[in-house]
């Protein structure tokens, strides 16, 4: 009889399972909240919100198809969001994040937002250690560079900013497991900038497009601001944002959504000077209430538009 311990066979390898439930791993990802969240809180944007809901289905089955054993590589992630200012593209990276993170492409889910200022130095050996900074609070989340073009000016010999860039590259190929850039900005400023540097274009799989709210949307917006801050217009004060809004579409400066948020500020300004030197009690509804006066004070309305009745 042999007394010798015998060698235990080797473990049997792990068979992937022959099929899978979508659905099931759709609710265990969590990411439906995610997504509920991106069309309850944001007015408008109904491309952007498809194309996010094309990525998080995408990511979703590259990873049964990775529990079924087929062929599969690590997604590429890394994204631009084209647009003007105002039109949610920081919010949606926010979002993006969080959709990464529950689906386990990113470790943490957190989102690093920053501008050339936060990536170039000012001197020699000043920007690799404030690039690798900024990438090292990155890790294992979201990198969001806002108007990345700035990082491009080659019409100065001495600028810093190609360094961040060769810098950036390496990181986005190398370390994609763990990193996801997301480069932001005017689109045409945008198209000049990945022309001039193919890197990022060849990095970059998901080109996403925001466009600018239409005068209806900044409406609604202007009323959930309010409401979210405790405040309302009222009907003299909603007829003249409509009038607002097409004045402020008009100019150069005009920032889609930021514009109407300092819009609404710059209303409560002037409807706490009103009530301030009416002085005498105040309730509720007067303190929360906006009025035609608070938007039509505006320099924007300084000329009432041709046929607008007199408030």
């Amino acid at each position: 009889m042999n007394t010798h311990p015998t060698t235990p066979p080797d473990a049997e390898p792990l068979v992937p399972p022959a099929r899978l439930d979508l659905a099931d791993m759709y609710r265990e990802s969590e990411i439906g909240p995610l997504l509920a969240e991106l069309d309850r809180d944001l007015i408008g944007l109904k491309p952007v919100k498809t194309r996010i809901r094309e990525i998080a289905a995408y990511l979703l089955v590259a990873k049964a198809r990775a529990k079924l054993g087929l062929e599969t590589s690590t997604p590429t992630l890394h994204m631009a969001f084209t647009g003007n200012p105002g039109t949610g593209k920081t919010t949606v990276a926010l979002r993006m994040a969080g959709i990464l993170h529950r689906l386990g492409y990113v470790r943490k889910g957190h989102l690093v937002s920053v501008t050339r200022d936060d990536l170039v130095g000012q001197y020699i050996g000043h920007t690799a250690p404030k690039t690798k900074e900024v990438l090292k609070r990155a890790m294992g989340g979201v990198l969001f560079i806002d108007e990345a073009y700035y990082l491009y000016r080659p019409e100065n010999e001495k600028d810093y900013g190609q360094e961040a860039i060769e810098i950036l590259l390496q990181v986005m190929e190398n370390q994609r497991d763990d990193l996801v850039v997301i480069l932001a900005g005017y689109a045409d400023r945008m198209q000049t900038f990945f022309s001039a540097n193919p890197g990022f274009r060849s990095r970059i799989a998901h080109h996403i497009d925001f466009p600018d709210y239409d005068d209806g949307e900044l409406l609604e917006i202007a009323r959930v601001v309010a409401a979210k801050e405790g405040y309302r217009f009222d009907a003299g004060a909603e007829a003249a944002l409509v009038d607002y809004i097409a004045a402020r579409r008009a100019q150069p400066d005009f920032a889609n959504a930021r514009s109407i948020r300092n819009a609404f500020d710059r209303a409560r300004l002037r409807q706490a000077v009103r009530l301030f030197e009416a002085g005498g009690e105040v309730d509720a509804a007067a303190l929360s209430t906006l009025t035609a006066a608070e938007i039509r004070a505006s320099r924007v309305l300084a000329r009432p538009p041709v046929g607008a009745a007199e408030v």
